[in-house]
Parts: structure tokens; C-alpha cells; sequence
């Protein structure tokens, strides 16, 4: 895989856990997707220009694998790699790792580019490409 785009750095809360005291699986696809929010919107195309152009990133696929249990306090990076791309359609992997190194959970993500007004999936256009590290 080619290095990571961007690491985005998170502490875990309370509010982050259940009741065994680790972190809900659910929470961890927020996680994810605040790592890619704060990505996008750090090269540029955040809920602003979205509203803007009326275009943005649609998930199409998630695939998420649980590795190594995330508990309260801990400090973990969630990285954003590109993989590929395919006309409207890109994938893009994703990592939480914990404070050892260690990867705590992997994700596997389809990303689309959306059209709001016409509610189908478009060619990315520039400003999306340099978003999202697209060539």
C-alpha cells in the first residue's frame, strides 16, 4: 500500500466506549469518517463547498475489520490512504493506530463523487481530486 495521505490524531472518551468498556463498534465508523472530514477539509472541500457546489462524497462500501481493542485515554492516528480509481468511483484505506503501533481496526472504503441536484454519481471534478489525493 502506498503511505498514508494524512494521520489524524484522536484521544478515546467516555463517550467513545460501551458497556464492556471499550469502544462501540459503531463509534468506530465515526472515527473513520471524521479522519476523512478533517482530510477533505484540510485540502480544501469540506461541508462548505459541498453546500457550495451542491457535489460531494458518497459512500458506496464499507468493509471493517476489528483487530485490537481500544480502551479509554488511549491516543490512536487514523490514517486515510488512497488505493484506486475508476472514473467516478475511488477506495481508500484506512487504519487506527494505537500508541504501540499496532493496528487496532482497518477499513476499506468506496467513495463516490455525488451530484445533490441530480442525485447520481458524477466524474470527480479538480477541486475534488486535490481533495482526495486523486492523480
Amino acid at each position: 500500500m502506498p503511505s498514508p495521505l494524512s494521520t489524524y490524531d484522536v484521544s478515546i472518551l467516555e463517550s467513545h466506549l460501551d458497556s464492556f468498556g471499550h469502544v462501540n463498534n459503531a463509534v468506530y465508523l465515526v472515527l473513520f469518517e471524521e479522519a476523512r472530514w478533517d482530510f477533505i477539509t484540510r485540502n480544501g472541500y469540506g461541508m462548505k463547498q459541498v453546500q457550495e457546489f451542491q457535489k460531494g462524497p458518497i459512500v458506496l462500501e464499507l468493509s471493517m475489520k476489528f483487530r485490537r481493542e481500544l480502551t479509554l485515554k488511549e491516543k490512536i492516528g487514523i490514517t486515510f490512504e488512497f488505493v484506486d480509481s475508476r472514473r467516478k468511483i475511488s477506495r481508500y484505506h484506512q487504519q487506527m493506530i494505537k500508541g504501540d503501533s499496532t493496528v487496532a481496526a482497518e477499513l476499506d472504503v468506496t467513495i463516490g463523487f455525488f451530484d445533490l441536484q441530480t442525485r447520481h454519481l458524477i466524474d470527480p471534478t479538480p477541486e475534488w481530486k486535490k481533495a482526495v489525493g486523486l492523480p
